[in-house]
């Protein structure tokens, strides 16, 4: 019987430990056909480099993570922002994605937490123009409250839902984990009022102790998330792209990198598709 994995990514932070070349190389032994990049890793191997690695490997590329990071309490410091998503920009275009991730930023010196969205809110504005340029979706990405102070203000799909409103713009989106929005009372609502602008779906689960909010994200089916019915909700929404899994936890970091895409695909048919 054959397996569906059409839609399978390999988010590379679920194979921390392998360089780009490694996690391409694993995608194609493996017969997964998406990877999601993250920019340190583009970085290391070089942007070139890694666009022709991906391009010969005949894998396709789902996402470039990630851009935002927009606040800062100096007109200096925001400014700086605003140019490292533009750079950020021109590397999701030369590596054949049209999604950019943007986690928005923490507060990172800034007091009012209002005025940090608000921050937010702005950075995207700025960078609007110059995505449409490029051909480049803006993906926010919700982050759990937990992350409010440090990664993002942005902590509700309804947040992130007003602001793709806001814009108005078919360059302007969201993107959905669900380690993040698993555990929201409106979760499936407001996946429902994000059909027209889903840009993205991350699977993986919220392991119980969660003894660490960053590093506590386990293998589909280790946790408490119901994983298949976000995802029936979110094509019912209307997105049929690439479904990523994107994991964040050392003890999967240290195992075999093959046996862990081994494990992944078996938990993507059972858990999730």
């Amino acid at each position: 019987m054959s397996v569906d994995l059409s839609r399978l990514s390999l988010n590379q932070k679920t194979l921390n430990g392998w360089t780009l070349p490694q996690a391409v190389e694993g995608c194609v032994r493996a017969g997964i056909p998406w990877i999601a990049l993250w920019r340190d890793k583009v970085e290391e191997t070089g942007l070139e480099e890694s666009a022709r690695i991906v391009h010969d490997a005949g894998i396709k590329v789902s996402s470039l993570c990630r851009g935002g990071m927009f606040p800062s309490p100096t007109p200096e410091g925001r400014a700086a922002n605003i140019e490292d998503n533009k750079r950020a920009i021109d590397e999701a275009a030369t590596l054949g994605t049209d999604v950019l991730v943007m986690v928005c930023g923490g507060l990172s010196g800034v007091r009012a937490i209002d005025d940090a969205r608000g921050m937010v809110r702005d950075g995207i504005e700025a960078i609007l123009p110059y995505a449409e340029q490029r051909g480049v979706k803006l993906g926010i990405e919700p982050l759990h409250p937990a992350f409010a102070a440090d990664r993002s203000v942005i902590s509700l799909l309804g947040e992130a839902n007003d602001l793709a409103e806001h814009f108005r713009s078919p360059q302007v989106g969201v993107v959905i984990d669900i380690y993040h929005v698993w555990w929201d009372p409106n979760v499936y609502t407001e996946i429902a009022r994000a059909s027209q602008y889903t840009l993205g779906f991350h699977v993986n689960d919220w392991l119980v102790p969660n003894t660490d909010p960053l590093m506590s994200r386990g293998m589909m089916g280790d946790g408490v998330v119901q994983n298949r019915r976000l995802r029936e909700a979110v094509d019912t929404a209307g997105y049929t792209g690439p479904i990523e899994v994107e994991i964040f936890n050392q003890d999967i970091w240290r195992k075999d990198g093959d046996d862990v895409l081994l494990t992944m695909k078996e938990r993507f048919v059972q858990e999730v598709m």
